[in-house]
């Protein structure tokens, strides 16, 4: 129980709760930011990128409250809100599958071309540092808790990373020559990863794992 933590404990936990509520609001701002702009710019890669973040959202908020329930019974599995969020978190991936899908097949037969994804470049670059730096953070918490849980949150990051990584070549490469095309294949990259994670999301509803994700 909490009042069984040690002080030291206690200081680590506070520190994984904090960095569940950073990754929530960052992929709240990111997700409006990215949406926006996408849409301005008539960028497909980058919207889609986008609605992502808020589907991240959700899932923080279930690591969220994983890191409130393991403070208070480490030994503990995942809860039924905790499977809820994965389910929702699931179904809201295929969603967006679907529409990266349809997107990328409009945009390779009407030709269309975004404004300009310059907005995309520096959002990932953005995304890539501040990924990196939650995934040093949560594995250096989670190692010194000895919590395979936020150790395993910590590998979720990573896919975050590998998309923000899509949407910078994606972004980089219309940017450099505007071949449409570059576009449509960032989004299937998005919608890609997007798969993989609805499909784990469900899979770890359905068990004991952790997280959303597996590597």
């Amino acid at each position: 129980m909490v009042n069984h933590l040690s002080t030291e404990n206690k200081k680590l936990y506070s520190a994984a709760l904090l960095l569940a509520i950073f990754t929530i609001v960052y992929n709240l701002a990111e997700g409006l930011l990215a949406t926006w702009l996408g849409y301005e710019d008539e960028t497909l890669t980058l919207f889609g990128f986008g609605v992502d973040s808020f589907i991240e959202m959700i899932s923080g908020i279930g690591i969220m409250h994983m890191v409130l329930r393991i403070r208070n019974a480490p030994a503990t599995h995942p809860d039924n809100f905790e499977r809820t969020a994965l389910r929702i978190t699931g179904t809201a991936f295929y969603l967006l599958v679907a529409g990266l899908i349809a997107g990328a097949v409009l945009v390779i037969v009407t030709g269309q071309k975004p404004e300009s994804t310059f907005w995309g470049v520096i959002i990932s670059v953005v995304s890539i540092l501040v990924m990196l730096a939650l995934i040093r953070a949560k594995r250096n918490v989670g190692r010194k808790l000895n919590s395979e849980a936020i150790l395993a949150d910590a590998n979720c990051t990573q896919v975050c990373v590998y998309m923000s990584l899509v949407l910078l070549a994606a972004s980089g490469l219309y940017e450099l020559t505007r071949v449409p095309y570059f576009d449509a294949a960032g989004s299937l990259g998005l919608a890609w990863f997007s798969f993989k994670e609805g499909k784990e999301c469900f899979e770890k509803a359905s068990s004991q794992r952790y997280c959303a994700c597996s590597h």
